[in-house]
């Protein structure tokens, strides 16, 4: 189950300044708008445009790249789909940032019965840098015995303990993470990431199956020994699809719901 849909850059392709060249002579041979995606997506990539930037215009992108403004229109199409950017009505298309408010959501999935959806609050239990299991360097695709960030956090609804999460970061990517940094930081955590450690999630795998609560997560979370519980395995990626962290969280539905998009 993925919270966003994936994508794919070709390093091969002409340089942004270059444009395609008329005769279609490529290293690829993805169709044009497909090419134009991915030199905007470099861009992105290279923080030419940071989060929360103003791109160029349709018209100044298709005279950069020597293409139809069309073609550049379906390239921002596509990258507008898959939550890479923003447009906005009468201002223009946006890098998109876990800053605002409704990117705030899109990694969060456990929604209300009742009312509306708001971010929990956070209580950080432990913080630490250690060497990375096996299973986790894996699924960072770094080396065993790597530095990592371990973070462990019980999110609160209304004062209720309702997520239990731990999670493994890159050490070289995240330096300087610290539990007092985090207490601190009253936004979103991949805000954080994103101003902080130049770290933008795009997109996310999950795993979803139930479980029942054992004795130390029953006491963190306020329940009975054995109560149902979603247990969700996040590994998120940023761009190039390079995996930059490993999440574990158990869910308490009695009073919220697992909510996903199909498209």
């Amino acid at each position: 189950m993925s919270s966003a849909t994936s994508y794919s850059t070709n390093n091969g392709l002409p340089g942004a300044g270059n444009g395609i060249s008329a005769s279609g002579t490529s290293p690829t041979f993805s169709p044009l708008y497909q090419q134009i995606k991915a030199l905007i997506t470099q861009g992105l990539q290279s923080g030419e445009w940071k989060p929360g930037d103003l791109i160029p215009s349709e018209v100044e992108l298709a005279n950069r790249f020597k293409v139809s403004q069309g073609t550049v229109r379906k390239a921002i199409d596509e990258l507008s789909a898959e939550n890479l950017v923003v447009r906005r009505q009468g201002k223009g298309t946006f890098v998109a940032t876990h800053h605002e408010a409704r990117a705030q959501f899109r990694f969060l999935r456990l929604m209300p019965d009742v009312g509306n959806a708001h971010y929990p609050d956070n209580r950080i239990i432990e913080v630490k840098r250690l060497r990375a299991p096996a299973e986790v360097a894996r699924l960072l695709d770094i080396k065993s015995g790597d530095s990592v960030i371990f973070i462990k956090r019980v999110q609160s609804f209304d004062g209720a303990p309702t997520i239990l999460e731990e999670l493994w970061l890159p050490g070289a990517i995240f330096k300087g993470l610290t539990a007092e940094r985090l207490i601190e930081y009253k936004g979103p955590m991949y805000g954080l990431f994103e101003t902080e450690f130049a770290t933008h999630m795009i997109r996310a795998a999950e795993r979803i199956r139930a479980i029942g609560a054992n004795q130390d997560v029953a006491e963190l979370l306020a329940v009975a020994l054995n109560t149902p519980l979603l247990s969700v395995e996040r590994i998120s990626y940023t761009y190039g699809d390079k995996p930059v962290e490993v999440r574990r969280g158990l869910y308490l539905t009695d009073r919220h719901h697992y909510q996903n998009e199909l498209s």
